[in-house]
């Protein structure tokens, strides 16, 4: 490993992340492998992974995995377990998002996204308590549409809502057991994310073109941009942060 690239602030440490085959988990799977982690990343779609895999430059273990499905996370801590013993960083990062007004949104498309964003959320952290080192820090994957309105969001922002409550009860009652709980709540990020939503090539234009007029850096965030704040996070740099809630939404909401 050339040391002259990083700190190796993550060294010895093993790091779960799920949905670690794109956008923000991919970034910081990358990062947190230069920053000496062993690597465990999930996702539903197992060609990603490998291609997610071939990217990150360190060790690390692709498990197939549907954070909406208990069993799949039971299995994957177990599988975890058996290859690198406990881990001490989890980033339960998944999601899904479809954009829709109330009157088009189907009951289809409001369950998929309460059972990834929430229930996934909620059972990863609950699934993997057993697994998780003392000390071990838990960062859940928020929003800036939690403290918004955006219209065609009122299901994936009241999902977000939720994982910002659970960022706050889950802290407190994890402490007791030596687990730092975190949300890290991004703004508009350059990921395939909002490409899969859903909407026509116009809408999409538009919704584009408002997050950018939204947005006081006049620009979207990148990948690579949270990677960095959720290596804060993971690291002993945050160590005494607990029930935080970071925004890192180039200013959309308070500037």
């Amino acid at each position: 490993m050339d040391k002259r690239n990083n700190s190796n602030r993550l060294l010895g440490k093993t790091a779960f992340i799920t949905g670690g085959n794109s956008g923000i988990g991919l970034a910081t799977a990358q990062l947190f492998a230069k920053e000496g982690a062993k690597l465990v990343i999930t996702g539903r779609d197992q060609a990603t992974l490998e291609e997610a895999a071939a990217s990150i430059h360190g060790e690390v273990l692709t498990i197939q995995s549907d954070v909406s499905a208990t069993s799949d996370i039971q299995h994957a801590f177990e599988t975890a377990k058996a290859a690198y013993g406990g881990i001490d960083i989890l980033f339960a990062n998944a999601g899904v998002g479809k954009f829709a007004p109330i009157e088009l949104t189907t009951e289809a498309i409001y369950d998929e996204m309460m059972d990834v964003n929430v229930k996934g959320v909620y059972f990863t952290v609950q699934k993997a308590i057993p697994f998780l080192h003392k000390n071990a820090s838990i960062i859940l994957s928020g929003s800036f549409l939690s403290q918004v309105g955006v219209p065609n969001t009122s299901v994936l922002s009241a999902t977000k809502a939720a994982v910002s409550s659970l960022g706050k009860s889950l802290a407190a009652e994890l402490v007791q057991q030596g687990f730092r709980v975190n949300t890290l709540s991004p703004g508009y990020i350059a990921t395939p994310f909002a490409s899969r939503a859903g909407l026509p090539e116009d809408a999409l234009h538009n919704l584009v073109q408002s997050a950018l007029d939204a947005t006081p850096l006049h620009r979207f965030g990148k990948p690579e941009e949270m990677a960095k704040t959720a290596l804060f996070l993971a690291s002993d740099d945050s160590s005494y942060l607990v029930g935080s809630e970071i925004l890192a939404d180039g200013g959309v909401v308070n500037a």
